[in-house]
């Protein structure tokens, strides 16, 4: 994939949405969905700039769209009336990769459980042929608006 994003070619293409305001992401290539309270997707169409040696996946790409899902899933929870962004940070993150990501990826982020600042989560990323590839967990703190 270019620069330039173009949209992946699936039935319900309509929902997915690019992620401009993070240039990295931007640059990968990188869409997404919500997928209702506490749930997100995203999908990479996979180039050979995101691939190692061994022609898979970097396991930066992988660890990237694990962390980017969950805080995704977190961000739907977001309560703009308690001063919440819809963006979260990372505050550590577990993976597991259990086999090579190859094809378009597809990562699933959800969130297990709420508090008044922070969303404990978790996330499985599979491969072109629908096959789980990597999962995370990871806890993420909802960003506060400052006032000056």
């Amino acid at each position: 994939m270019t620069d330039t994003l173009s949209a992946p070619t699936e039935a319900s293409q309509d929902t997915l949405r690019p992620i401009t305001h993070i240039p990295f992401l931007q640059h990968m290539g990188v869409w997404w969905r919500a997928l209702g309270a506490g749930r997100a997707e995203l999908i990479l169409d996979q180039q050979p700039h995101h691939q190692n040696s061994l022609d898979m996946a970097h396991g930066g790409v992988v660890m990237t769209m694990l962390d980017v899902a969950m805080a995704r899933a977190g961000s739907t929870l977001a309560d703009p009336a308690r001063g919440e962004h819809q963006t979260l940070i990372t505050i550590e993150m577990k993976s597991t990769f259990m086999s090579p990501a190859v094809g378009r990826l597809r990562a699933e982020g959800r969130v297990i459980k709420r508090t008044s600042s922070i969303a404990f989560c978790e996330a499985d990323l599979y491969d072109g042929q629908g096959q789980l590839a990597a999962s995370a967990t990871g806890t993420f703190r909802f960003l506060k608006r400052r006032t000056n």
